[in-house]
């Protein structure tokens, strides 16, 4: 809770911010059950399309080159019509992708239907966790704002599942239904988040004042938290914090101007602006860039190189690549906001270079003895898991609470969506390019190459990234403004 705010218990739960955190977070799990069922549809794909290696990776990463352009699209709508309208976009948008998806009559249509879902992925990504902390009170905001990467996790293990389950189908229809099926949560979620708030924070830049009083009261636990967080608010974009009117008249200066917050986000920010926006990029650089998306997206071709040749038994396997997803996310969403967000990041590197080291190693082995070494093919499953367990204990969702948290009011929006545009862009580029460069490297050397990227990414996070753990969203200006000097502050214990 933010200093100076009254109550019995501070870390209690809203369960109002609760509900709207987790409304918002189904978007995340239709993503990610598309994440999940495409990791093995693609090889029924594969078989009735009779595509090259090429083509199938162009389905893979296509999504995420058209999640970049929503994800650009979203943070100015948001602006523009609310958070709340921006996800009911979001749902339609995938809702046509999917429907397409299921038809798919030919490669040429299956890929068009991936890219129309792309758009909606690209708002959904941007929009969910910005919606959420927004809602959420700094004590409880780590929390509620991993709800939608708790929400990808879920949505990946059930389209594992659905892998498994429909696996048995004729060829034909089984990988359709897969496919499709995420259309019918996407038009229920379009409906009902119609029911849920506005974001009061959006509400005040607007000059809804009166509204987000209301709303402000709901989702904190005792009114003197909901009018202190108003006043932050109201302060922080240039309004008498002491002002009870109803609607009032924002500042020029202050209001999310397309062109103008472009200017002064990209080309003249200031030292702790500029700051936050390589910390937001930088972040979202790594996530993928240390190799996730070939872990998820490709662990049935993981398998099959270390041993496991039969497609009902990769599929389980991936299977279990969901459920360690999903353990250890919802394990980081309870430690999250004890910890801090800065620990969690440095140890989920750590572990991620041990294990993709370990990973290569043992691929390596299993490789060259053409599946013999038993013991190299189960620490290469060990080691498989190990990589998602240390990426979901920090690096995958605090990505999305650190930078929905520590951008401005103003430029939040336009700041998250670029540093969602540049996670999808790292996503595509791995989804894209893993097979060819394992092809050309071995797939045991392709994650010596991550291992590498890890280790660039544990010395990024300890001298960029300060702690932000229970700072209001209007303090985190001055946070890195504090930083301008931070392997100093490191040293000496500040964050």
């Amino acid at each position: 809770m933010e200093k100076g705010t009254a109550g019995e218990n501070p870390t209690r739960i809203n369960k109002y911010a609760c509900a709207c955190a987790i409304v918002a977070s189904m978007i995340s799990i239709i993503f990610g059950y598309d994440t999940g069922v495409m990791s093995g549809a693609m090889i029924f794909v594969k078989k009735e399309f009779k595509i090259s290696d090429a083509k199938t990776e162009v389905l893979a990463g296509i999504l995420n080159l058209c999640a970049l352009v929503g994800s650009l699209s979203a943070g100015r709508t948001s602006d523009y019509i609310g958070r709340r309208y921006t996800i009911v976009i979001a749902s339609v948008i995938f809702l046509c992708g999917s429907v397409l998806m299921g038809y798919g009559p030919s490669y040429v249509v299956l890929l068009v239907g991936r890219c129309i879902a792309g758009v909606g992925v690209g708002f959904a990504l941007m929009i969910a966790p910005v919606y959420s902390a927004e809602v959420s009170s700094p004590s409880t905001r780590g929390f509620l704002t991993s709800l939608p990467e708790v929400g990808i996790s879920i949505g990946i293990l059930l389209g594992y599942l659905s892998n498994y389950i429909f696996s048995g189908l004729p060829l034909r229809l089984g990988w359709r239904i897969m496919l499709g099926i995420a259309a019918i949560p996407s038009l229920f979620l379009a409906i009902g988040i119609l029911k849920m708030p506005e974001s009061p924070r959006w509400l005040i830049m607007k000059g809804r004042l009166g509204e987000a009083k209301e709303i402000m009261y709901k989702v904190s636990n005792d009114p003197e938290e909901a009018e202190f967080r108003l006043r932050e608010i109201k302060k922080s974009i240039g309004i008498d914090e002491n002002c009870d009117d109803d609607i009032v008249k924002i500042p020029d200066s202050v209001k999310s101007q397309g062109e103008g917050v472009w200017k002064e986000l990209l080309l003249k920010p200031t030292k702790s602006l500029r700051w936050i926006l390589i910390a937001g990029i930088g972040i979202h650089f790594f996530e993928h860039a240390t190799g996730i998306e070939a872990v998820i997206l490709y662990s049935h071709k993981i398998f099959d190189k270390a041993g496991v040749h039969d497609h009902k038994h990769q599929i389980l396997a991936t299977v279990g690549v969901g459920l360690t997803k999903l353990t250890f996310i919802l394990l980081s969403t309870l430690l999250i906001d004890r910890v801090g967000r800065r620990k969690l990041l440095l140890t989920s590197l750590s572990g991620m270079v041990v294990t993709l080291t370990g990973l290569g190693i043992f691929l390596t082995l299993a490789e060259h003895s053409g599946g013999k070494l038993i013991w190299a093919l189960v620490l290469s499953i060990i080691t498989t898991y190990g990589v998602v367990m240390f990426f979901n204990i920090g690096l995958g969702p605090v990505t999305w609470v650190y930078t929905a948290e520590i951008f401005p009011l103003k430029f939040r929006g336009l700041g998250v969506g670029i540093g969602v545009a540049v996670n999808r862009l790292m996503n595509a580029t791995v989804s894209m390019s893993f097979l060819s460069i394992s092809a050309a490297i071995t797939t045991g050397g392709a994650f010596f190459m991550f291992a590498g990227i890890s280790v660039m990414a544990l010395i990024f996070f300890y001298f960029f990234l300060p702690e932000t753990k229970g700072k209001s969203l209007e303090e985190m200006e001055a946070v890195f403004t504090c930083s301008k000097n931070v392997s100093k502050e490191v040293e000496i214990g500040k964050y």
